[in-house]
């Protein structure tokens, strides 16, 4: 058999970062260098992606890539230019991420922001190696256009490490360990840190350079492709064009499409099985700023790239889906895929819908790393059937019993149902803000839960009245007391030694303070009704807390401190003896 003919593919680099921290600026800045440029090698943009030919990246790097001994093999490179979590999660292929590397931007002014956190919390999830574009540094107060950091004056300078080292520490927060690329050690153990601004361009050479080496050095095998391979692909969006009906934006990772083929594509149902009317790219990025014919018919499509195709029966098309070329015979292939995203079981757990397979597979996988069990997890608005679930599983776990909806709509009337029913249900466009909203709340209500209980569910105690503590000797009596073990609350009964009950106590003060509980070995003043003291009870004497059977019933056993148990080993043998007089 004859060896299909391979090639390597360019790289696919993902961009991502918090909002306005210049995630599309930087791509702007790489594709302008060659909007006016004719060269051959000029940059083109493709659909959700922007090629820059390796032509190009030796104009925009100069004499920066002669430093690099080894031969470069590389085409080019190919930047995801939808930047964003959403798009990332969706370049996703059976075992991992499309994307290969990733430049996560980050305002250097600001640190790490929300979005900055979760797209950090993804790359790791997906294992894609990054590295980190330190964005406006222009906007460091005396920074000098295209000086070193060590050459700038002395206050832009210390201004400059100061801003680093904190964005240092933030990813050390996150795991990482990172270092200023220039004094990089070992690019498999930190996270490069590159100084840019998008602004007036410095460091995106340097920032080039090093996705360069990184994909020649620990990319080779991954980027070696058959080039006449049926295609492999993933969908980035599902849209409607004018005049082409629903279409759908590709990335190709794999092999070669054409005009005409067939082709297998997920969808929230059944795959769809169709044959391709039209391949799409953007007209060159000098030819854009003619709207009327935004792109043109192309009949093949090599891996890596981007590419929009026309074709029938796209309307249930999903984003981060696959695509194979090919006909039935991929269905089930394609049918597996999905399905091992999507959870259904009778277990108490969450629910989880999300917009798209992508980011449905990043958060079954977020919240399983949490530990947090999943009953349901499908694509698609939140309807009254997911709220009809929920509170079934709210009426044995309330915990589990709720909803997380990511970036897709919740139905007016499963709101409605859901409020009747008092299913929560979290919605947000930012993943890791669903997991921290579910489990503050979680923490909360416990929190509350406890507060309420611990108001009426005596727990074990241990008191002594202290000597020439008596404020007031009845109507309510008040004294000062020792606690000697565990937590008095307000509402507790009191017993003495001799298994009689003395009083109830009404209020509590600790240092002027009304409180509602004291913990050992604090000392605090309590009220205490129906009691005198002198007659039931005298200073000096010790006074235990007195349980009721359905205060035990009540009562996590696990939770008591040793103290706590000791205290109520006491009381049993107290209220035993107690019996044992009365019985002779």
């Amino acid at each position: 058999m004859t060896e299909e003919p391979k090639h390597t593919r360019e790289p696919i680099i993902s961009v991502l970062g918090h909002v306005d921290h210049g995630k599309t600026s930087l791509l702007d800045w790489i594709r302008n260098t060659s909007v006016a440029s004719r060269e051959a090698g000029g940059i083109t943009q493709h659909i959700g992606a922007t090629d820059v030919p390796y032509d190009a990246v030796k104009r925009i790097c100069g004499p920066l890539l002669n430093s690099m001994s080894a031969k470069i093999s590389l085409r080019g490179l190919l930047f995801i230019d939808t930047p964003g979590h959403e798009a990332f999660t969706n370049l996703r292929k059976r075992g991992g991420s499309v994307s290969d590397l990733a430049i996560l931007v980050i305002d250097i002014n600001e640190g790490l922001m929300p979005q900055s956190i979760e797209s950090i919390q993804i790359l790791k999830q997906y294992r894609t190696p990054f590295v980190v574009a330190a964005n406006k540094v222009d906007a460091i107060s005396g920074w000098k256009y295209k000086t070193k950091p060590d050459d700038q004056q002395e206050r832009a300078k210390e201004e400059f490490y100061k801003k680093l080292y904190t964005l240092m520490g933030q990813i050390s927060d996150q795991k990482f360990d990172s270092q200023l690329y220039t004094q990089m050690r070992d690019f498999t153990k930190e996270i490069a840190i590159v100084p840019v601004s998008a602004k007036t361009g410095e460091g995106i050479p340097e920032l080039l350079m090093i996705l360069i080496g990184l994909a020649q050095q620990y990319l080779g095998d991954q980027l070696s492709v058959e080039i006449n391979t049926p295609a492999k692909g993933t969908i980035l969006e599902v849209k409607g064009e004018t005049g082409l009906g629903t279409t759908i934006d590709v990335i190709i990772y794999d092999g070669v499409i054409r005009k005409n083929d067939s082709i297998v594509v997920g969808a929230k149902d059944n795959p769809i099985v169709t044959k391709i009317k039209a391949l799409l790219r953007p007209k060159p990025l000098d030819e854009m700023r003619d709207p009327r014919e935004k792109f043109q018919s192309v009949n093949t499509v090599y891996a890596a790239a981007g590419v929009k195709i026309a074709a029938p029966n796209l309307e249930k098309a999903l984003a981060g889906a696959p695509l194979y070329v090919g006909g039935p015979e991929m269905v089930e292939e394609v049918r597996k895929e999905i399905e091992n995203v999507e959870i259904h079981t009778d277990n108490l757990g969450i629910t989880i819908k999300t917009d798209t397979i992508g980011s449905l597979e990043a958060l079954v996988k977020l919240y399983s790393d949490k530990k947090i069990p999943i009953r349901k997890a499908a694509i698609g608005k939140v309807s009254n059937t997911d709220v009809i679930e929920a509170s079934a599983v709210s009426e044995q776990d309330k915990y589990m019993g709720v909803i997380v909806a990511f970036n897709t709509e919740v139905l007016k009337e499963a709101k409605t149902l859901a409020e009747n029913r008092r299913v929560k249900i979290f919605e947000s466009k930012i993943v890791y803000k669903l997991i921290e909203d579910y489990e503050d709340w979680v923490k909360k209500d416990k929190e509350k839960e406890r507060s309420e209980k611990e108001g009426k569910v005596a727990t074990p105690a241990k008191i002594r009245l202290l000597p020439k503590c008596v404020f007031r000797q009845s109507k309510p009596a008040i004294v000062g007391v020792e606690i000697l073990a565990g937590t008095l609350h307000t509402g507790s009964r009191l017993m003495k030694k001799d298994g009689k009950m003395v009083g109830r106590i009404k209020e509590m003060q600790k240092e002027k303070e009304n409180v509602k509980s004291a913990k050992a070995p604090d000392k605090v003043a309590i009220s205490i009704e129906n009691v005198t003291i002198g007659r039931q009870i005298n200073e000096g004497d010790v006074a235990y807390v007195h349980i009721t059977t359905e205060d035990m019933a009540q009562t996590n056993k696990e939770e008591l401190t040793d103290e706590e148990k000791q205290v109520l080993k006491e009381m049993r043998d107290l209220k035993r003896a107690a019996r044992d007089d009365e019985t002779e």
